[in-house]
């Protein structure tokens, strides 16, 4: 049986996760101190996703890769040039902010828009992929709701390890608690797959691949649309980076029950 896919991964940019990030209140809410100057990387949660689904693609003649991605063009330009170098996708465009501080559903509504807006993209073979969190928001939400206002009701959440059968059918894996797997089989596509860290290294850079993708998705920033992420309702009263404490007392011959109950009591104060 031949069988193809049609996989979309949704992912954005983040803040270099070696950056200090400090949050400060902006104009329009919550925001990070000079953003738009903090080096940017894929999500990496995204990253997985993506590598997965070339892989898959790979694996699967005709299939197809589209990488949905709401952000800045500006600083998604910056990261494309290294991301593309690792696997060959298509890239689709929302120009908006990836900002954490943005609501998670106006989040969904513009990728599900967009996806929707895909010409060649065939329903019936769709696989939405997507970070399992994701490290700017970590609401766990969006590829739910994505998945919700696409109409497709399989959903998977946690996934490190699809594999396909003869007959189509998709077999998952997902993480539950315990560190053990749930086992599921959905016959066929479309289903939505929110990936966790998968079994997959980063695939080396390969320039090649690089400039064939470039070649693709720099018209694809030049067209991207302004997204409207003005509906929400949702506010901020404040936002602070946590703050660390320690306190440290050295004693000896304590009896580990006492040690407990004073850790207790700690953390309850």
């Amino acid at each position: 049986m031949s069988t193809d896919f049609h996989i979309v991964v949704c992912g954005s940019i983040v803040p270099d996760p070696l950056q200090t990030l400090k949050p400060v209140d902006g104009p329009a809410g919550p925001a990070l101190q000079n953003e738009m100057m903090l080096p940017a990387v894929l999500d990496p949660w995204a990253g997985h996703a993506l590598y997965e689904a070339a892989n898959l693609a790979k694996n699967y003649p005709g299939s197809r890769v589209w990488l949905v991605s709401l952000g800045p063009k500006a600083k998604l330009q910056q990261v494309m040039m290294s991301v593309s170098q690792k696997a060959p996708f298509e890239l689709v465009v929302a120009d908006g902010s990836a900002s954490g501080f943005t609501d998670s559903f106006e989040t969904a509504k513009i990728l599900a828009d967009t996806i929707d807006g895909i010409a060649d993209l065939d329903k019936s073979k769709l696989l939405l992929f997507g970070g399992w969190q994701s490290a700017s928001r970590g609401s766990g939400a969006v590829m739910q709701m994505v998945g919700e206002m696409l109409g497709v009701t399989e959903q998977f959440q946690g996934v490190d390890r699809i594999t396909i059968g003869s007959d189509g059918s998709i077999e998952v894996m997902e993480r539950i608690e315990g560190g053990s797997y749930q086992k599921s089989i959905v016959d066929a596509a479309p289903a939505v797959l929110g990936w966790a860290t998968g079994e997959l290294p980063e695939p080396p850079n390969n320039p090649q691949i690089g400039m064939q993708n470039m070649q693709k998705n720099m018209p694809a920033l030049q067209r991207a649309q302004p997204a409207d992420l003005s509906g929400s309702s949702l506010s901020f009263e404040s936002v602070e980076v946590p703050q660390q404490r320690r306190e440290t007392r050295v004693v000896k011959d304590v009896p580990v029950e006492e040690m407990a109950k004073e850790i207790v009591e700690w953390l309850k104060a």
